[in-house]
């Protein structure tokens, strides 16, 4: 099965979902050198599926080894799946490494988002049937793996026509723009808002999502040799603005708002100086929503904007809006039939994605480890 978040931390607090560091550490006894053996149930089968395994927290190109891992038996209320497709996200990254803000109790697999399919259910699972394709509902299901077992309540269901890679990535990028779009600003059609890291994959959805909704995008991006050719990319997805983002402080940004309004809404996944360049352009009122930290410098807030501007500055973690409506599911069901609305309609594509067989780990997450990539590698198993 997927290792289930029942068995991840949140370290700072040291409180776990549910306590199943025993069970995991119990299912790594090996009874020979190439089968792990997970399990949260008591029984297992003689089947087994191929994992990306890590058992200390470390260089993920060091650390992580692919293994063969025993699934367990398949409970009344479980869900046997065949995991089709699972990205590498800077996230998956972090948690090996161990510096992300919730850690899995170790031995662990990796990845925390993908599209799977069922295979078989459990006599007592109401809510799917063998066919279905299901995401994760929140983080550290362990995604890095061919086979799983585990709870019906702990996937939801996806259009099972969607393209692979889009149902593959989903629920992070994707579920993170829609948040930050709706849920900080009342913005209506005509609107702006400004973004850094406008070629990542939140940025890449944010365009889209704002364009479907009516709104204009201004979207900074680094300078580089390539930048008129990504410039036209975003374009063609529906960015309204691509600039540098030395043309903050330029003449450029002035003659910009005298055909396009002033953001509302300012979407940050740098930090550092480009992050206060974004709160210089605001309107007066307007957020600052903080979602990552690239360039690993700290924001800084200008005493200005806080007076003058009265200025929001705030954050967004995707995983902590899963869990604050995990209670009730319909909002996160709205989403997600709201964004494979739009995928079907053709307004939401996936971000640029290399296909990488599971055997291929190595490169695939050498790759993910660049500064800057802007293409995103996804395990096809």
């Amino acid at each position: 099965m997927w290792v289930p978040l029942h068995a991840v931390c949140l370290r700072s607090q040291r409180v776990c979902r549910r306590s199943v560091a025993a069970a995991v550490s119990q299912c790594f006894r090996h009874r020979d050198a190439s089968v792990s053996h997970f399990s949260h149930s008591a029984g297992l089968s003689a089947q087994t599926c191929k994992a990306l395994v890590y058992r200390t927290h470390g260089d993920p190109s060091r650390v992580v080894q692919l293994e063969g891992v025993e699934l367990p038996s398949l409970g009344a209320k479980d869900v046997l799946v065949k995991v089709l497709a699972a990205p590498i996200n800077p996230s998956d990254i972090n948690m090996i490494q161990g510096t992300y803000a919730i850690l899995p109790d170790l031995p662990a697999v990796g990845g925390n988002e993908g599209v799977a399919q069922v295979v078989e259910v459990g006599s007592q699972v109401k809510s799917l049937k063998t066919g279905d394709w299901v995401i994760p509902k929140d983080a550290g299901l362990g995604t890095w793996r061919t086979q799983a077992v585990l709870p019906e309540e702990d996937v939801i269901s996806v259009p099972n026509d969607l393209p692979l890679v889009s149902a593959a990535t989903l629920g992070v990028n994707p579920c993170t723009a829609f948040r930050m779009l709706s849920d900080f600003e009342d913005l209506k059609p005509g609107d702006s808002v400004i973004q850094n890291a406008a070629n990542s994959g939140v940025g890449q959805a944010v365009i889209q999502i704002a364009a479907a909704r009516g709104i204009n995008t201004i979207n900074v991006i680094r300078d580089r040799p390539e930048f008129t050719e990504l410039s036209d990319k975003l374009k063609a997805i529906g960015a309204s603005h691509v600039i540098r983002e030395e043309a903050l402080r330029k003449h450029e940004i002035k003659e910009l708002f005298k055909t396009c309004p002033k953001p509302k809404l300012a979407l940050n996944g740098v930090g550092g100086k480009s992050a206060t360049e974004l709160l210089r352009h605001l309107q007066i009122g307007g957020s600052m929503v903080t979602y990552g930290g690239m360039s690993k410098q700290p924001v800084t807030v200008p005493v200005s904007a806080l007076i003058f501007k009265d200025a929001k500055v705030r954050g967004f973690w995707v995983t902590q809006w899963k869990r604050d409506h995990s209670h009730d599911g319909r909002a996160f069901r709205a989403m997600l039939d709201e964004l494979c609305s739009l995928i079907k309609q053709g307004k939401l594509t996936a971000p640029t994605c290399t296909e990488v067989g599971l055997q291929q780990y190595h490169a695939a997450l050498d790759t993910a480890m660049q500064p800057f990539i802007s293409t995103k590698q996804v395990l096809v198993m």
